[in-house]
């Protein structure tokens, strides 16, 4: 029952990280209900759900765009050093200090979202420079290698402040995401945290999850886009504001 459980929240995790982000907070309960710790279910998400990030940022790399003066080759390889300070970083330091952090970091990430979507617009050009955007991606890929829970708001947030659309933005998003946790995986597979039958279990999910949500993410319009990574941000938010301790 535990693993049915798991893939079924895989299934929806690969779909939910094509279109927003935020699957791990699926993954991570289901594979603590296999009977692993928070830290081996933290490092084990991360390496399953990483075959499917691959898939979906392959897919939409036709929307991966420059930020500005900022190249997409430079965004890739600032998140390839962010990935990896913060899978060292994890192994090295007790993941509970940073999963306080969580509910916090989500709730900005969906207020810089919505505002980003539906605030004030400017139209002279970007409201981020490129040097700001890249510092914001390097710290959002230190945080994606070493927890990982809703990178992909941070980077819609951020992107969309730097005045990307928001199909260019999820493009980014889910090309730099699999671009963190590819450093970040290279680092995990060598752990022992790594219990390999769950993974197997929850990377056959997200792969199909995964595929159907980047099948989806240019079909559907893009102002019912936002509203809707606006609503899963807010649902994840109360739901991780619920779950603290």
């Amino acid at each position: 029952m535990p693993f049915a459980v798991l893939f079924l929240a895989s299934l929806w995790a690969g779909f939910q990280n094509a279109l927003a982000g935020g699957g791990s907070f699926l993954t991570l309960p289901a594979l603590i209900l296999t009977g692993m710790d928070a830290r081996a279910a933290n490092i084990t998400s991360c390496v399953a759900l990483f075959p499917g990030q691959v898939l979906t940022g392959w897919h939409g790399r036709a929307n991966a765009v420059d930020v500005g003066s900022l190249t997409l080759k430079t965004l890739i390889i600032i998140s390839l050093i962010g990935g990896a300070l913060g899978a060292v970083l994890l192994l090295l330091t007790p993941s509970r200090i940073f999963a306080g952090m969580v509910p916090w970091l989500v709730l900005f990430a969906t207020v810089m979202f919505a505002w980003g979507s539906f605030g004030p617009r400017r139209h002279d050009g970007p409201r981020m420079s490129g040097m700001v955007a890249g510092t914001a991606q390097f710290g959002i890929a230190i945080y994606g290698g070493y927890f990982g829970g809703g990178i992909g708001f941070l980077m819609l947030a951020a992107l969309t402040a730097a005045g990307l659309a928001v199909r260019n933005a999820a493009g980014n998003k889910n090309v730099l995401a699999a671009v963190m946790n590819l450093s970040a995986v290279l680092i995990f597979v060598f752990s022992p945290d790594v219990h390999w039958p769950q993974m197997a279990v929850a990377c056959i999910g997200a792969l199909i999850g995964g595929y159907a949500g980047s099948l989806m993410l240019n079909r559907v319009n893009e102002k019912l886009l936002r509203i809707f990574v606006v609503c899963i941000g807010t649902a994840l938010t109360i739901g991780l504001f619920l779950r603290a301790p």
